[in-house]
């Protein structure tokens, strides 16, 4: 008997758990309902909603000269100058252990190094 209860109650206290554990669903401005000649839509406006706004995917940029700079004086490259801007890679040039050095990036997002010479 004890143990049938101890189960109801352990039962009910992990239910109340994950009720209270679910997010609040974003509100959205307006709903609508739209009967077109094609197919009847209804939701949200998307230009009315805040998520849409706020919440929009954003890409990874492309190395940029710049970036290539800067990931190449973080590797230890100094006096680094651009030497060589491609469509798929940079060419970075400078001093390294008192000898000239040059490293290489793709053009992809994060700068990833080709070639480090």
């Amino acid at each position: 008997m004890f143990r049938q209860i101890g189960i109801v109650a352990l039962s009910a206290f992990l239910g109340l758990g994950t009720l209270a554990a679910i997010p609040a669903v974003a509100q959205a401005d307006g709903f609508y309902f739209s009967f077109g000649h094609k197919n009847p839509h209804y939701g949200t406006p998307r230009g009315h909603s805040r998520y849409y706004r706020h919440h929009r995917p954003r890409h990874a940029a492309a190395c940029t000269p710049r970036s290539a700079i800067h990931k190449a004086y973080r590797m230890g490259l100094r006096h680094a100058r651009v030497a060589d801007v491609g469509r798929r890679a940079i060419r970075v040039s400078g001093v390294r252990h008192h000898r000239r050095a040059s490293i290489v990036f793709a053009r992809a997002p994060h700068c990833p190094v080709i070639r480090a010479l």
